[in-house]
């Protein structure tokens, strides 16, 4: 059973892992990819942070407070270059950029 401190901050990373491998895919349908090389990139690199601690949270472990801390930053980064191509009307993109928002915040409050 996972630890109750852990579930809103296990449900926002698993929820942003999805958002960023969606957004991921979107890109690579984009008639510039080569624009959108550095937001693939930031996705694939979030959504695999996010779903390790995902994991680690679920085993209770003593990495928890750690690896928050990393996928807190990662999602900031992530939504940093998502809001870019948000801005640009890009909706794959603004749909990251928040759920990156929503698990950052929920990380930084599991890390403190």
């Amino acid at each position: 059973m996972i630890p109750e401190k852990y579930r809103k901050c296990i449900e926002a990373c698993l929820a942003c892992a999805v958002a960023c491998n969606q957004c991921a895919t979107s890109c690579l349908q984009e008639e510039d990819v080569d624009m959108m090389v550095k937001c693939i990139q930031t996705d694939l690199e979030c959504a695999a942070i996010c779903r390790s601690a995902a994991e680690l949270m679920s085993l209770n472990s003593s990495y928890s407070t750690i690896i928050c801390n990393i996928c807190a930053d990662a999602c900031y980064n992530c939504a940093q270059e998502c809001e870019k191509h948000a801005e640009m009307g890009m909706e794959h993109c603004r749909i990251c950029a928040e759920a990156c928002r929503i698990c950052a915040d929920e990380c930084e409050k599991m890390a403190a």
